[in-house]
């Protein structure tokens, strides 16, 4: 297998790894909130090589929209420059595999609750195992969330808003790590690298009706 450098900047999380022949040879990983852009080069130069690979994978979200546009960003100069090959994943297929890598109650289901904007959580259902999506990727209201799920245990970013907003449950908070994506299964990887945002951008276009008088 050859070197693979993984990118994670979707989430409050920088953190990239690389792998030679699919052993962990440099990681860096901190809940940094912000400053990726100004973090993940460096962070990547830091590592064997300047982090130099002949894959590159990079979460294209959804999450923060400044962070996966700076992940993808990266990722795709990198493989440009290095004539890498380029995949992508979605930060919550990840977040559900390092959840079923948990040592755990025995549960029909994984629930993940990612943050994200105007008071809404990413969220999406997969099996027991993370290996099969239960749900479609959305975005909704917390007060509406809380609602509607009722399993015991949510992992991810946004757990405690949502445990706390239905008022029961367990919330354990994971960050995506880039040196775990080893337990992604393959077949939640994908070719294309663009931006998987989850909902519509804050700021629309103007609509106009007509020419300028």
């Amino acid at each position: 297998m050859a070197r693979l450098l993984i990118i994670e900047t979707a989430t409050e999380a920088l953190s990239t790894a690389l792998f030679d022949d699919g052993r962990l040879v440099a990681r860096h990983h901190e809940v940094a909130g912000r400053g990726h852009a100004e973090k993940l080069i460096p962070a990547i130069a830091n590592m064997p090589d300047g982090g130099h690979a002949a894959e590159i994978w990079v979460d294209r979200g959804p999450g923060s929209f400044t962070g996966v546009r700076i992940g993808i960003a990266a990722a795709r100069g990198l493989a440009y420059a290095w004539g890498a090959q380029l995949r992508s994943y979605s930060s919550l297929p990840l977040v559900a595999a390092m959840a079923a890598d948990k040592p755990a109650a025995a549960q029909k289901e994984i629930v993940i609750a990612m943050t994200g904007g105007h008071g809404e959580l990413f969220w999406q259902r997969f099996d027991a195992e993370a290996r099969n999506v239960l749900s479609p990727l959305t975005s909704t209201p917390t007060g509406e969330l809380a609602r509607l799920i009722e399993t015991p245990t949510i992992y991810g970013t946004g757990a405690q808003t949502l445990v706390d907003a239905r008022g029961f449950g367990t919330a354990v908070e994971i960050h995506p790590d880039a040196s775990l994506t080893p337990l992604l299964p393959l077949s939640f990887l994908g070719d294309d690298p663009a931006p998987l945002y989850g909902r519509d951008a804050d700021a629309k276009p103007a609509h106009t009706t007509g020419a300028p008088s």
